[in-house]
């Protein structure tokens, strides 16, 4: 099995006064243009989430929809709170482990991504960066639970040539 985790891609910066609510606050559209060549480089090497879980926050969600209308299998989008800031990894393992899938996507907010990257891997002490627009795999054999996978590959839009 497959969890890819994604951190959202370029959005307007913090603050920007039309979005008082940072929830509220999207993706710039450079930012969703690009993430969009990231995701389509990728789908040509394998990246095909069956099922997505969004942040609730608008930025993570369009990054979400992003993925989705540009892998192979068009999956459904959840949403829950367990990946807005301070993400719940517990719930995220629960929601995987329902959703019987062999590739699966979170996506969600630095630091959080690479805590919980790190957090599957087994090292609570890792200092994994995302970027935006980073996304991550990382294969699990058997059980989904703390320590049970291997950081498979990480990609950032720049390594990518993007």
């Amino acid at each position: 099995m497959f969890i890819y985790i994604a951190r959202h891609a370029w959005a307007y910066d913090f603050g920007d006064p039309r979005w008082p609510d940072d929830s509220q606050r999207e993706l710039e559209p450079a930012g969703a243009e690009r993430y969009m060549r990231v995701v389509q480089t990728l789908a040509t090497r394998g990246f095909a989430p069956e099922a997505i879980i969004s942040s609730p926050y608008t930025r993570c969600q369009q990054t979400a929809e992003i993925i989705a209308q540009h892998t192979p299998n068009c999956p459904a989008i959840a949403v829950s709170e367990a990946l807005a800031p301070g993400s719940d990894f517990a719930a995220l393992v629960e929601w995987a482990q329902e959703a019987g899938c062999e590739q699966v996507a979170w996506v969600g907010h630095a630091p959080d991504v690479g805590f919980l990257t790190a957090a599957l891997v087994g090292d609570n002490s890792a200092d994994i960066r995302f970027a935006k627009g980073t996304v991550a795999a990382v294969r699990l054999e058997g059980q989904i639970a703390y320590g049970t996978g291997e950081l498979y590959w990480l990609t950032t839009a720049k390594s990518l040539g993007l």
